[in-house]
């Protein structure tokens, strides 16, 4: 028995690093899991049904429960089957974790049309299309008199938060998640669904030369930078216990959790009619040095 005894899970990009992590995690804690992924690369080349099939196979030896998925979350037809597959297999859907994605850093002089396209289709739609029949099917639920406990965790980034040199494609992607976890939180409330949204910091295939010189372990043998410290914040997210948070972002490394505060409203100037230009320049001077500087992007 654990927090999640009994629930539904959908995991996409559970095969390896951070979502491996979160697939067992939730296993261990009594869930039944959908593990999706599509077997590519880093950069999102080939495509294997094996590594799902690698990581369910991990959960039905440890005694749990788990099918494997190899649909494309960014594909509408592929999503749908993926939220299917779930009730087919366990009668229902309590949580949706999305985490698949990869990478095509690239300084944005150089970036192509098709590198833009790749990361902002696997990141973003990738995460709208899993959410959005997964919401339908929460909704139809809520409208036939059932409970539902609806839990959603998306995964935004650092890079999406403050911003990150030759990340532009992956940058404005998990901060599209970011807004979009807002808006999802705002609007599926009325059906008992809750939205959140990590932005986690381990080690993984898409990190691992930025974590290198992090990679040994400390002497206290804890490893800060094991893909498995970010699993226990989304397992809990995904919890019925989480029902009263909703709507934030939370970074999570090595044994720290913190809650990112994001955009808010600043100081201002009402001129109480329309400006001249002439005169915006003192304006917004005074107004940057009543606000405090913002974060570094990454990378500067």
């Amino acid at each position: 028995m654990g927090i999640c005894a009994g629930r539904v899970v959908v995991v996409t990009g559970a095969g390896r690093g951070i979502g491996r992590e979160h697939a067992l995690e939730f296993a261990r804690q009594g869930a039944r899991v959908v593990v999706n992924d599509l077997g590519t690369g880093p950069g999102g080349e080939g495509r294997s049904g094996d590594t799902a099939l690698d990581v369910a196979g991990e959960i039905q030896e440890l005694g749990g429960q788990a099918v494997a998925s190899s649909d494309d979350v960014s594909d509408w037809d592929g999503a749908a089957r993926l939220v299917k597959t779930a009730v087919s297999a366990y009668g229902r859907l309590d949580v949706l974790v999305n985490n698949a994605g990869f990478v095509r850093d690239r300084m944005l002089v150089s970036m192509t049309e098709q590198e833009w396209d790749d990361v902002v289709r696997v990141h973003l739609k990738g995460h709208f299309l899993p959410l959005r029949h997964a919401a339908a099917y929460w909704r139809e639920r809520s409208k036939a008199g059932d409970r539902v406990t609806g839990r959603v965790i998306n995964t935004s980034s650092g890079a999406g938060l403050l911003g990150s040199v030759g990340q532009g494609n992956y940058a404005a992607a998990k901060a599209g998640i970011a807004a979009l976890t807002q808006v999802a939180a705002a609007e599926l409330a009325r059906y008992g669904v809750t939205v959140n949204a990590i932005a986690p910091a381990a080690r993984t295939r898409m990190t691992e030369q930025v974590f290198a010189a992090t990679m040994a372990r400390p002497e206290s043998g804890f490893d800060l930078m094991h893909p498995a410290n970010v699993a226990p914040l989304v397992v809990w997210l995904g919890s019925e216990e989480s029902a009263h948070v909703t709507g934030r972002v939370f970074e999570v490394e090595g044994g720290t959790i913190a809650l990112a505060t994001g955009w808010r409203h600043g100081p201002k100037v009402d001129r109480g009619a329309r400006w001249d230009p002439a005169e915006v320049g003192e304006a917004v001077t005074g107004l940057l040095a009543t606000a405090p500087p913002p974060e570094p992007v990454y990378g500067t």
